[in-house]
């Protein structure tokens, strides 16, 4: 304890040094900078206005009670009255230039003899304006410094001006203690109200880091349940190409021993593909294992489109479909994933319009194919939903995915719309990079119908 002491005295001089003997108009940084500073140029207009009121009290007690002269003390009463709203800007050169006009007016204290009795019978230098303004000034830097500068000020200030006192006849000891006791609580006050600022500050500073967590947990949760579903489609091809290699042999008369060892190199390159596939599933599938049903059930298509909508229609949704163009083939991933833009379209459109009437359109083209689902303005309010829901995020995950387009947005006639634009032959694009801060999600379609399929 004596060595932490020690060693605390001895870099008292340096701490002091730079605390207070410094040109930085905040000291804190931006570390520990209040919101409320924004408002500063506002705050000026009421000080400017108090500054004057001192003003003009200050000139009457420098000129007329200590007898210093009307030039004087306008300019002693100016410099201290300009301190307090210097102090909204750069507090500790304002705190400088009220403690620089206690010392130079202590001369003429001295000669006054009687001490100020203009306009409160106090002991100098606390009386009247002077200490309504060493309180000001100190209370605007307690509220813009860190506690320990604060602290730092406040003694100097008291010490000086026990000291500039003692070369005058002091009038009351009441008076002393009542002054100092003003500037210790107008100190605390500041201290505290910074202290609640800042608090309040960084706790809005979290909630914004913890929105922006949720949002990347969310997308990389979607991206996880769209892997899954994809792997299903990988790991059926490879089991395929592992099958066909494996019948090629038997299929050609007298085969060489080099198409053997080709066709067994595919077959035992398939094979291990598809059980690397199985590690990576086992590792998505790790936190939220799926029903044993859902693992083995294939992975619904388009065709399965009319059982889907069917489904819409018993839960009471009006929907209405049509198909036009020629349906051409295309690749599971697209068809999967023109089958959840539906079905998450559907479920959205009961939970956020309930008596809409919905329209699907899909559109095959030699290009791919235009999934399109509108619904109604609702007849009713929606009830309210638990959870934060992310349908038109899964949305753009499978839309980006596949190197298509995907558009969403509300209708003039105060309904909703998605349209998703499919390539037939996807390429592979760079899966975008996880958003800093999502956007908030119109109300509108993006809900599955499928109870065993969650995207929220």
């Amino acid at each position: 304890m004596m060595k932490r002491a020690t060693q605390a005295l001895r870099s008292l001089p340096r701490t002091l040094r730079k605390d207070l003997l410094t040109s930085a108009a905040d000291p804190n940084g931006q570390a520990g900078r209040p919101r409320w500073l924004d408002w500063r140029p506002v705050l000026t207009v009421p000080l400017v206005m108090l500054a004057v009121g001192a003003l003009v009290a200050g000139s009457n007690q420098y000129a007329f009670g200590l007898g210093m002269g009307i030039q004087l003390g306008i300019l002693f009463a100016g410099v201290q009255s300009a301190a307090i709203v210097i102090a909204l800007y750069r507090p500790v050169q304002a705190w400088w230039a009220s403690m620089l006009v206690m010392v130079m007016v202590t001369p003429f204290a001295a000669n006054a003899g009687s001490g100020t009795r203009f306009p409160w019978d106090g002991a100098f230098p606390w009386s009247g304006a002077g200490i309504a303004m060493q309180a000001g000034v100190l209370f605007l830097l307690a509220l813009r410094l860190r506690p320990r500068i604060a602290a730092e000020t406040l003694t100097i200030t008291v010490l000086a001006g026990l000291l500039c006192g003692s070369s005058t006849p002091w009038r009351s000891a009441n008076d002393i203690r009542l002054a100092i006791a003003g500037l210790v609580i107008t100190v605390v006050m500041g201290v505290a109200l910074r202290g609640l600022a800042v608090a309040r500050t960084q706790l809005v500073v979290q909630e914004e880091l913890t929105a922006e967590e949720r949002s990347r947990r969310t997308l990389l949760e979607e991206r996880n349940r769209i892997a899954r579903e994809l792997h299903d489609v990988v790991a059926h091809h490879m089991s395929v190409i592992s099958i066909q290699a494996q019948v090629v042999p038997h299929l050609v008369d007298n085969p060489s021993d080099e198409l053997r060892e080709n066709v067994e190199g595919i077959r035992r390159n398939a094979v291990d593909a598809l059980t690397e596939l199985r590690r990576v599933l086992g590792v998505l599938r790790s936190e939220a294992p799926l029903p044993q049903a859902a693992r083995h059930a294939p992975q619904p298509t388009l065709e399965r489109l009319d059982e889907l909508i069917g489904n819409a229609r018993g839960a009471g949704l009006t929907v209405t479909a049509e198909t036009t163009g020629e349906p051409r083939p295309l690749s599971p991933g697209v068809e999967l994933s023109a089958f959840r833009i539906v079905q998450e379209a559907l479920s959205n459109a009961m939970r956020h319009a309930p008596g809409a009437r919905v329209r699907v359109e899909i559109r095959h083209q030699g290009t791919g194919v235009t999934v399109r689902i509108t619904n109604t303005a609702p007849d009713r309010p929606a009830p309210p939903t638990t959870g934060a829901g992310h349908g038109l995020l899964g949305m753009r995950e499978r839309t980006a995915m596949l190197g298509g387009e995907l558009a969403t947005g509300p209708t003039p006639g105060g309904g909703y719309e998605v349209t998703a634009i499919l390539p037939a032959l996807p390429a592979l694009p760079a899966l975008p990079a996880l958003p800093a801060l999502p956007t908030a999600e119109p109300a509108g379609p993006a809900e599955p119908t499928d109870p065993a399929e969650d995207t929220r």
